[in-house]
């Protein structure tokens, strides 16, 4: 098994931790696991993205070409790396930024209204946690409570914000149906 993913959108969005918590979840699960992030010198609003590869064995390079999965947080990301998946490959779009539909007819286009998810968990920071929660239905890579765990151990620091965090895991999980 080897999954890479890609995902992509601006800086402030949580693009990195997304992808971080993909690679902790894999870490946890006993994976082998890479994460390589890329963003521009601004802090905030610049373009960010990150690949992620999740392997039973040793993986040879953290360089992801053709993802299995895009999750694309604005429109400048998806139109950049959807042509870029893999044939059968998923493409989550965060449907709150991104009104276009994916053209491709040899993916799977899944949209998720990952702003307003958000607020109903709480929290309108836990955008990038619906759609970690999306991904974990949609890949069927990891339980949902060892990414429950994962969310607990990074935020310990922030009691506060774990109930909203957990929720937009649920609603996201949820939104991605099957």
């Amino acid at each position: 098994m080897e999954e890479k993913i890609i995902i992509a959108g601006f800086g402030g969005q949580g693009v990195l931790s997304l992808g971080q918590f993909i690679a902790y979840a894999a870490i946890a699960d006993g994976k082998e696991v890479t994460w390589l992030p890329s963003y521009g010198p601004e802090m905030r609003g610049g373009t960010s993205n990150c690949s992620v590869v999740v392997c039973d064995k040793e993986v040879a390079s953290p360089i992801v070409a053709r993802p299995d999965c895009l999750i694309a947080m604005n429109k400048p990301s998806l139109y950049k790396f959807v042509n870029n998946v893999k044939e059968g490959g998923t493409v989550i779009v965060n449907s709150s930024l991104i009104p276009d539909k994916v053209e491709r007819t040899d993916v799977k286009a899944v949209y998720i209204d990952a702003q307003e998810l958000a607020l109903q968990a709480g929290n309108a920071r836990t955008a990038n946690i619906v759609v970690l929660g999306a991904y974990v239905k949609l890949s069927g890579l990891f339980q949902k409570e060892l990414v429950a765990e994962m969310i607990k151990n990074k935020f310990a620091n922030k009691p506060k914000v774990i109930p909203a965090n957990l929720k937009a895991l649920d609603l996201g999980f949820e939104a991605a149906g099957k």
